[in-house]
């Protein structure tokens, strides 16, 4: 039985925190030994540009780091196609074609465009660029270039596979029956807050821990978090449910310890520091096998490079055999 074809991807401008990891990293490494599937991973570099154009280094840089974190938690790359966006010249002839196919209009009202718009405010002002604007075509690009037939992702990101529905329904029905209509999956990992409880975790708010971070910098950061505001002294009754340090502790303890830490600041009967050094130590535990297995990537980075030349040469071939029966519809495949 021919296996589904899965897509997903990360925008490299930074290293992976565990805001991915428990949003779609463990996941993706749970749907690929499943042996139901077929899953292709991006490195979405062009996608990065879109708001990092001055800042080509720190996206060239991040493409290594990137896939030493998917190979460190994870990741097989015997099973899992692994590849560079921008390698793949068809994604960038297919934006071209999908272009005359949606508004401006469009575009403007989709609602996931719009709140990364007001988002980077501080980056373009009132000059939003045409490639910001028009990146939900790039990515039905990506989708249909692979075939992509499920997509996992979060709720906000609903909107933008929406979006490559309403394309591939429009192209089939102007050019035939070509391109594969894909399936949003959400995803049931949900949105990890920052350590000062913001609900976006991210290098930009430095409130991130990530997947390669040392023991003594997951301690200092833990050792930072916010904590109840109202709690002054150790037999201060607290609120663990403002408090990010229980919060974590529902994510890297065992349910007795979480449950434990919360009656105990709710009872007054547990300081804040104590509190803290158990949860880093409990997330440095977690953490540290993906750590030693990313270390020997980091003295290894020819490996990595060889992983990610293999993929990409693996799904040009997936994307030129895409392109060739695009181009055969829209009569654009002169001179046979």
């Amino acid at each position: 039985m021919k296996k589904k074809r899965i897509l997903t991807g990360d925008r490299p401008t930074g290293r992976l925190h565990i805001g991915h990891y428990f949003g779609s990293l463990k996941k993706r490494v749970e749907m690929q030994e499943s042996g139901e599937y077929d899953p292709y991973i991006l490195i979405a570099d062009v996608q990065a540009l879109t708001d990092n154009f001055n800042h080509p280094e720190k996206v060239r840089n991040n493409v290594r780091e990137v896939a030493m974190d998917y190979l460190s938690v994870g990741i097989d790359p015997k099973k899992t196609t692994i590849y560079i966006q921008s390698m793949i010249p068809e994604v960038a002839e297919l934006t071209v074609f999908y272009s005359n196919l949606v508004t401006i209009a469009r575009l403007q009202r989709n609602p996931t465009v719009k709140t990364e718009i007001e988002q980077k405010k501080d980056l373009f002002g009132e000059s939003v660029t045409y490639g910001f604007l028009g990146y939900p075509v790039s990515q039905a690009a990506d989708i249909t270039a692979f075939e992509g037939e499920l997509i996992p992702v979060g709720e906000d990101q609903l909107p933008l596979i929406e979006q490559c529905r309403e394309i591939v329904r429009k192209f089939n029905r102007i050019y035939g029956e070509v391109l594969t209509e894909p399936e949003a999956v959400l995803s049931s990992g949900k949105r990890i807050k920052g350590l000062d409880g913001n609900e976006k975790m991210g290098k930009s708010l430095g409130n991130a821990i990530y997947l390669s971070d040392s023991e003594e910098e997951i301690t200092k950061k833990v050792m930072s978090a916010v904590t109840d505001p109202n709690r002054i002294r150790k037999d201060d009754l607290g609120n663990p449910n403002i408090c990010m340090v229980a919060y974590y502790h529902n994510l890297f303890s065992s349910k007795e310890e979480a449950k434990t830490v919360c009656e105990e600041c709710k009872a007054g009967k547990r300081g804040c520091v104590p509190c803290k050094k158990q949860l880093a130590k409990n997330i440095v535990n977690e953490l540290k096998p993906i750590r030693e297995k990313r270390a020997y990537y980091e003295l290894h980075p020819e490996e990595v490079d060889k992983i990610l030349i293999e993929g990409t040469k693996k799904a040009q071939k997936v994307a030129q055999e895409t392109i060739k029966k695009v181009k055969q519809a829209m009569k654009l495949d002169y001179f046979g």
